[in-house]
């Protein structure tokens, strides 16, 4: 229990992020199948397999909403007992237990209606879509409008047609794929191309509508969109907003093209489709971490001012030199608690305890070890983007073929932040491997560290013509993908709020760089021709950008 208590912060907004992905999947679902699927149901030769397909994703949904909302309230509920030891009758009371029993009783429901009855008619139909608007009324309830000292009906009706917004656009994109993948002429595509691009223009105005709104309250002034870990985060949203806006603008343009040409192809739609489910879901993650921290109008205190980011981000040549580890804060007082245990015959205390509560020590050497760590992998990345590059050009150039070999420095970079990410662990300290995995900033390293292996050895093997399935090609960009989303969800342990912010603002283009480079690798295998091509040259300068920004980045 101890150790769940310890990782609670984190896995809050994991769990919290696919709440709110299962949550838009369920309601976007039900939404499309009774704007969408059950009407043409008749109208297409394909209408029944459509319908039955989209009742299986929104019945998968319900059952994922259910199973992620039941532990991540039992996480919550878990955790309130453990630390302020109150009675579980007493915890399920809070506003947010109740707003989950509520949430999971809707899915619940839906699980039921679409498991007994199959594809909707128009009154169950009716009955889904009410449950929907139960369902996120109650998830309304757990959002920055319910929690402020004076809940505003106005703010709690903006957050919910936020998320349903997301829900239309983002959490019907599923549907719309398989709907896609199941018609077979260029009149059912135009069809649904064109029912489903106003149901998203509809979501679109929502998001747009209810976003503005919550800009103007949560956040309220320029300052404070720049200065806060807030505005940074709604800052990610935003351009990721925007990327779906040009995916989307893009796919409207071919359901126009439709309506002239029904023979016109609609790869690039089905393709760009997917991306923006890539995209949406980062997106959820931002929104997910967005409820660890205060709206940027409630921090009046420690907001990093502009002449602090330039600062900051000043030109400075990279660090490529190590400070010695034995002069880090922590192997410093681990030196001098010794000599004081060995001066009174007393038992050694450890200078620091993985999950303790207790922000570990930092000195002038901590954040010389940080900044080296972070310029030496930028390197390696540099490194990864040119000679992908080089992989890119080798088709017209078989002398270049030897590049094709870059997914191996992927290796190299994994056993460097193993090595160097966490210096108070084993090998290099003395906290225990295993035991330091109570720290959730060591969990996170290891994380990535298993995902850069993971996708690294993946794409080498498909370089090389080891793993030939079009699938296993399709790892190495979901991996990039779901790191940079992953990276929306980082935290350092740093005492000084302005330098953690700070360090955010760092961490955030990166995660959105990676985020591009993912999707973009995925359109270069998924798109043919020029579009391909296109995507090809995208995604290594997207790594390139990656690796720039980690020379840029500093801790003073």
């Amino acid at each position: 229990m101890s150790l769940l208590v310890d990782l609670f912060g984190y896995l809050s907004i994991v769990l919290h992020g696919l709440t709110i992905v299962a949550q838009s999947m369920t309601l976007g679902g039900v939404l499309f199948l009774v704007l969408l699927a059950r009407p043409f149901a008749h109208r297409l030769a394909e209408g029944d397999a459509i319908l039955r397909g989209a009742t299986r994703i929104t019945l998968y949904s319900a059952v994922a909403m259910t199973v992620v909302e039941i532990l991540g309230n039992g996480l919550q509920v878990a955790v309130l007992m453990q630390t302020v030891d109150l009675p579980f009758l007493d915890v399920m009371q809070a506003n947010f237990a109740v707003a989950a029993l509520v949430k999971v009783a809707c899915a619940a429901l839906i699980v039921l209606l679409l498991a007994t009855r199959g594809a909707p008619d128009r009154a169950t139909g009716l009955v889904l879509l009410a449950l929907g608007a139960v369902e996120l009324a109650a998830a309304t309830m757990t959002t920055h409008a319910a929690a402020r000292l004076q809940p505003s009906l106005l703010l709690l009706a903006v957050e919910w047609l936020h998320q349903l917004g997301a829900a239309i656009w983002i959490g019907g994109i599923p549907c719309f794929v398989l709907a896609l993948a199941r018609v077979q002429d260029g009149a059912g595509w135009r069809l649904v191309g064109a029912r489903f691009s106003r149901l998203s223009m509809a979501g679109v105005g929502c998001i747009l509508l209810s976003g503005t709104t919550m800009f103007i309250v949560y956040i309220g002034s320029l300052p404070a969109f720049y200065g806060t870990a807030f505005g940074v985060m709604v800052g990610a949203k935003i351009a990721m907003f925007g990327m779906l806006l040009a995916l989307g603008a893009a796919n409207f343009l071919v359901t126009e093209r439709l309506r002239r040409d029904p023979r016109a192809s609609v790869v690039r739609m089905k393709r760009f489709a997917e991306v923006e489910i890539g995209i949406g879901f980062s997106i959820f993650f931002a929104a997910a971490s967005l409820t660890s921290v205060p709206p940027a109008v409630d921090l009046t205190q420690d907001r990093v001012t502009w002449q602090e980011i330039l600062q900051r981000n000043a030109p400075v040549w990279p660090r490529l030199a190590s400070p010695d580890h034995d002069a880090l804060a922590i192997p410093e007082l681990q030196a001098q608690l010794d000599r004081e245990a060995q001066q009174h015959h007393q038992a050694v205390s450890p200078a620091s305890v993985p999950g303790d509560g207790v922000l570990p020590p930092r000195n002038a050497e901590d954040i010389a070890w940080s900044e080296y760590n972070h310029h030496w992998a930028g390197l390696f990345v540099i490194l990864i983007g040119g000679l992908a590059l080089l992989s890119q050009a080798s088709a017209r150039r078989p002398w270049l073929r030897w590049a094709r070999h870059w997914p191996l420095v992927f290796i190299g970079l994994a056993l460097f932040l193993l090595l160097r990410s966490d210096p108070e662990v084993w090998p290099l300290g003395d906290e225990d491997f295993m035991a330091a995995f109570r720290d959730v900033e060591v969990l996170q390293h290891r994380i990535f560290v298993v995902l850069i292996l993971v996708f690294a050895l993946f794409e080498w093997a498909v370089r090389t013509g080891r793993l030939r399935s079009q699938r296993a090609a399709l790892v190495f960009p979901l991996m990039v993908a779901a790191g940079g989303a992953l990276l929306l969800t980082h935290s350092h342990q740093i005492a000084n709020v302005k330098d953690a912010m700070l360090i955010e603002l760092t961490h955030t283009p990166l995660a959105i760089a990676g985020i591009a480079a993912g999707w973009a690798r995925w359109l270069e295998l998924r798109l043919p021709g020029k579009g391909s091509r296109i995507a090809g040259w995208t995604w290594p300068l997207c790594f390139v950008l990656v690796g720039v920004i980690l020379l840029w980045y500093r801790e003073a």
